[in-house]
């Protein structure tokens, strides 16, 4: 099957190349700074105002790991390739007008490893993590993503990371080796997460928990465009109607990719408790009320439209501005600056929801 781990090997060889925004095709900031022109820093404003935008989604890597998992089933992920950070980053949030972008390190490939192996890697990474943003502070935040496979230790790494290392946020995966993160025995982690008082950005890795082998191959990288959403809308969906949101209230849970399905489709998540007899949903409240409350979606919708959905379904406080970057995705801001919203919730959306989520 074609997965993230083999999209991100191609990325790399573009990753100079060209980058899709809401103004149309142009080149990346890494090709301008490798020509010598200068970096214009946009300047985003709503109803003639200079507001803060933050990215909640983007992603790191770093070399530093390589050591760590050397002669290991794990070695092969020891490259940061497209993923690893340095002075074009700074330049293609200066480009696109990004004030402050939340960074983690995911596909999560360490959810495999062992509890020692699992606990050098997270370690490793949250250090890297931190000395970037020490070094840019008014650019970075990060987001931890510990090791779910071990629920106890994952909880610890958490509050490490948020107490010890300042981390705004926790980025975790759709399962852990298939299974979803309702289960009881992932309470610890979900009851820490809750005591920190931090958001959880959760980034799916092709749906490989649901499709056998090969469901999403062909033409059109499947397992990333069908794939990724899909995982994030089951991932949802098992915390309200298994009822880990209802044990956890105060969590407040980001999918990635606007949400996945689930905002675009949620008419029948909302009514299957009442009307599938075999349904046994577990959830207290209904279930629209979860996706105006605790759950959110960045905005990776890439239309002025599909924002307007957004906002329609989940409402103004529940959608957040994101990129994937290094990844080529259109870029959202031109779309949520030209969405039939309100000032206001433009203003949200680009930043104002975050601000406050990561005590900016």
């Amino acid at each position: 099957m074609r997965n993230r781990r083999e999209f991100i090997q191609r990325a790399a060889g573009v990753a100079a190349g060209t980058l899709l925004t809401g103004r149309g095709i142009v080149k990346g900031a890494a090709q301008a700074s490798q020509a010598g022109a200068p970096v214009t820093r946009r300047q985003v404003r709503v109803g003639g105002k200079r507001i803060q935008v933050i990215d909640v989604h983007a992603h790191a890597g770093f070399a530093e790991v390589a050591d760590v998992v050397k002669g290991t089933p794990l070695e092969r992920y020891g490259r940061p390739g497209v993923l690893a950070l340095g002075p074009d980053r700074i330049q293609e949030l200066d480009k696109r007008g990004i004030d402050v972008q939340a960074l983690d390190v995911n596909t999560f490939w360490w959810y495999t490893a062992d509890r020692d192996l699992a606990t050098k890697i997270v370690r490793v990474h949250d250090e890297a993590l931190s000395k970037w943003c020490a070094a840019h502070p008014d650019r970075f935040v990060a987001f931890t993503s510990p090791a779910l496979q071990f629920p106890d230790l994952a909880a610890q790494q958490a509050e490490h990371a948020v107490k010890e290392l300042g981390m705004r946020g926790i980025a975790i995966g759709g399962h852990v080796a298939g299974e979803p993160l309702s289960m009881p025995k992932y309470d610890p982690f979900w009851a820490k997460v809750q005591e920190l008082g931090v958001m959880v950005f959760m980034h799916p890795n092709n749906a490989e928990n649901v499709a056998k082998t090969d469901a999403l191959a062909g033409a059109g990288d499947l397992a990333n465009v069908i794939g990724n959403p899909l995982e994030t809308s089951l991932f949802l969906t098992h915390l309200i109607l298994d009822g880990t949101l209802d044990r956890f209230p105060a969590l407040k849970v980001c999918g990635a990719h606007a949400g996945g399905y689930l905002p675009s489709y949620f008419g029948r998540t909302d009514v299957a408790c009442y009307v599938r007899p075999n349904a046994k949903c577990v959830n207290k409240k209904h279930p629209r009320e979860y996706l105006h409350d605790q759950i959110m979606a960045d905005s990776m919708v890439f239309s002025p439209e599909g924002i307007r959905h957004l906002v329609a379904e989940m409402g103004p406080a529940q959608v957040v501005y994101g990129t994937d970057m290094p990844y080529v995705w259109p870029d959202t801001i031109d779309a949520i600056l030209q969405a039939e919203i309100p000032d206001a919730h433009k203003e949200a959306i680009l930043g104002g929801n975050l601000a406050k989520l990561l005590k900016l």
